[in-house]
């Protein structure tokens, strides 16, 4: 697992979630969990659950999915069903995959309040590793 933190602030995305809402990639104040997935990568599959674990056992942390080369908006809404996410899932794009530098799945982007980037990685987390990474 590739870990870094460079201080960097990412820019800001508004994009489209399964219910056709609009996000933002920003933290707004509270410290935040931006995890880019693809529905077809295995170990998303496999660290996912971690990520809706400490989403509901640290309300203080708010988290963010971003579904990234995805067929079609189906693909995503079936991943997400199957591992009954209660965050929100937001339908990425290539803009957002090169503004943050996802060069794999799953990456993680750990936001400060003021919505620097203090820790990202790349692969498998457990829920523990990722509270770690959120301080």
């Amino acid at each position: 697992m590739l870990s870094s933190s460079n201080g960097e602030l990412p820019i800001i995305h508004q994009l489209s979630t399964l219910d056709n809402k609009t996000l933002s990639l920003q933290a707004n104040g509270q410290k935040t969990i931006v995890y880019f997935f693809a529905p077809w990568c295995q170990i998303c599959h496999m660290s996912i659950g971690n990520l809706q674990s400490l989403f509901e056992r640290k309300p203080h942390i708010k988290v963010i999915a971003v579904a990234l080369d995805f067929v079609d908006q189906n693909e995503v809404a079936a991943f997400t069903e199957r591992h009954q996410l209660t965050f929100p899932v937001a339908l990425g794009n290539e803009a957002v995959k090169q503004d943050f530098q996802v060069q794999g799945y799953p990456s993680y982007y750990v936001l400060d309040e003021e919505n620097t980037v203090i820790s990202r990685s790349l692969g498998y987390s457990s829920e523990l590793g990722l509270y770690l990474r959120s301080f």
